[in-house]
């Protein structure tokens, strides 16, 4: 990636994570990087309307250029507006987060979050990339969308390093798992990547593309509900994959 391309990355990220303003030395001292190119990018990010200084040597803040245009744009992804009514609805049914995700090589970002109600919730942020690809229902419906050949492979690169004592060690039982989510069309975690976190997770295919779609919670909650989301969960991921339009019915 292009080091200025990097850096103004870093510099959002950076003023979303301090949620305060910050000077120069601020920014330079939090990002070990030389004050000179601190200065650079400030100043073009000023020049665009990024960012304005507070006062006088008060430090420098971003201007909601950023959260116009974030939402300019969000508005009009095709497959968040593809998505959003049935997903919410989803969330809303059983009061838990539910994550949709965009699968590329072996690996799936997120691209919406739906939070529930509970004060006690799956921590996830849009962009992030899933936890595991052999211990989360999303890295498990990932996989399950391998040929056999490239499972394989997988199979036997990949070190199942234990990250609970629920972690699945072995290659031959990770398989029989993954081949159980084919059958029934669905796959399941059972904090297998968090201790206390469960999972399940349903594919779709649209524009070419496969997109996982997850329903997350506090075991003890998801456990008591769990044939309700198989069942809801994989209708929702059937409509999206058959719907010609943008939007959709709620669940």
């Amino acid at each position: 990636m292009s080091k200025i391309v990097d850096r103004t990355l870093d510099f959002i990220e950076l003023f979303a994570r301090e949620r305060r303003p910050l000077s120069l030395s601020d920014i330079a001292h939090l990002l070990e990087i030389p004050i000179s190119s601190c200065h650079d990018v400030v100043q073009a990010m000023q020049a665009r309307g990024y960012l304005y200084e507070i006062a006088p040597r008060a430090g420098y803040y971003p201007t909601l250029r950023l959260y116009a245009l974030g939402k300019e744009i969000g508005d009009n992804d095709p497959i968040l507006m593809r998505c959003e009514t049935l997903l919410r609805s989803l969330r809303d049914a059983l009061d838990e987060s539910v994550l949709l995700s965009k699968v590329s090589g072996l690996n799936a970002t997120y691209l919406q979050v739906f939070d529930p109600a509970h004060p006690l919730r799956i921590q996830v942020r849009v962009g992030d990339s899933i936890r595991s690809i052999y211990a989360t229902s999303g890295g498990k419906a990932l996989l399950g969308c391998l040929n056999d050949r490239a499972l394989t492979a997988f199979l036997k690169s990949t070190k199942l390093a234990p990250l609970t004592k629920q972690t699945i060690k072995s290659a031959t039982a990770l398989r029989k798992d993954i081949e159980l989510g084919r059958k029934r069309g669905w796959y399941l975690n059972r904090e297998e990547s968090l201790s206390g976190v469960s999972t399940i997770s349903v594919t779709f295919r649209w524009n070419a593309s496969t997109y996982i779609v997850t329903v997350a919670g506090p075991s003890a909650r998801l456990e008591q509900k769990l044939e309700t989301a198989a069942v809801l969960l994989t209708d929702v991921c059937r409509r999206l994959e058959m719907q010609p339009a943008a939007g959709g019915a709620s669940v």
